[in-house]
Order: C-alpha cells, then structure tokens, then sequence
C-alpha cells in the first residue's frame, strides 16, 4: 500500500515518542555536518512551545502501521498563513522520499492555507534542498547575529546561544 497517514498525537506515549526521535533526527544531522555535541540541538523546551502553541496540530507520520516521522504545524483559520513548526523523518526512514510524502500530506490536510511559512538553520544543506527544490519553498529571510529572529529565545544568561543564530525563513504560496 505505501500510503502515508499523518495521525494526530492524542497520547503521553505519542508525544514522548515524538520528542525522542526529532531530537535524535536533529542531532544526528548536527553530528553529521559538525561533529560531537554536548547539548541537545532540539530542546524539549522548544518542542513543547510548538505542542503548546495556538492553534498547533501535532502528528505522526505513518506507513503501513509503521512510524516513520512526524510535524507539528500552527493553523491560523482566520488569516490562512501558517506555520510548519517541525518536520521530522525518523533516523532509518530517511532518503526514501518520507519527508516530501509527509508535506504532501500536510498540504491536502489544509488546503486553505494561502502561505505557509517554515525555518531552518543554516547548516543542514539537506533541509535547504528539501524544501526549496522538493517542496516549493522560497528563502525570504537570514537571520544571523546582525539581523536576529525576533522570535528568537534567550538562554538563562540572557544571550541567544550561537548555534541558534543562523537560520533562513522560509514561505511557500499556495495557489
């Protein structure tokens, strides 16, 4: 059959599961262009704003019974611009097509959305590729150390780590 299914994440189990392989999947592809880390490039903290954030819907990605990734998006029904928070394709489901089945899902999942918007950090070269030439997407803004993301958090020394200051936006317009 090899239909992907986006279901929605009703359970403690669910998101745990969730948080457990986007932060692997995260790290594995820091690791991969830099080397060892000592922290957590996606923390749990992060992934939770975007679980607690209005009008976010959280899902797995399924094949056959099988996970093989997951999002969270934010829905804004009045303004139809919204927001791919997390994408993640599960380590040993990557590069068979998963990440490009999961967006296609998204997009029929909402149809009404006039722009959808995402970010990425600079680094990972694979998520550049993916989401302007697989996806659609257009790069519309850098944020870096001289033009910071105005939704970008601090840490507990009031400083934005450097590891977070890089990062393009994203927009694709639907038709």
């Amino acid at each position: 059959m090899n239909k992907l299914i986006l279901r929605p994440i009703i359970s403690i189990e669910d998101k745990n599961t969730f948080i457990s392989e986007i932060q692997e999947a995260f790290q594995n592809a820091y690791i991969k262009e830099f080397g060892a880390f000592e922290k957590t490039i996606l923390p749990t903290s992060d992934i939770e704003d975007s679980f607690n954030e209005r009008g976010s819907e959280a899902y797995v990605a399924e094949i056959d019974g099988e996970r093989v990734g997951g999002t969270i998006i934010v829905i804004d029904e009045k303004t139809g611009y919204n927001s791919l928070h997390l994408l993640y394709v599960k380590s040993g489901s990557q590069n068979a097509g998963n990440g490009f089945k999961i967006w296609k899902a998204i997009e029929e999942l909402h149809p009404e959305t006039k722009v959808w918007e995402t970010h990425t950090p600079y680094f990972d070269k694979r998520n550049i590729h993916f989401y302007t030439n697989r996806c659609g997407f257009k790069i519309v803004e850098f944020f870096n150390p001289k033009h910071k993301d105005p939704h970008q958090t601090e840490d507990s020394t009031g400083n934005i780590p450097e590891e977070n200051n890089y990062f393009f936006r994203f927009e694709k317009e639907m038709n």
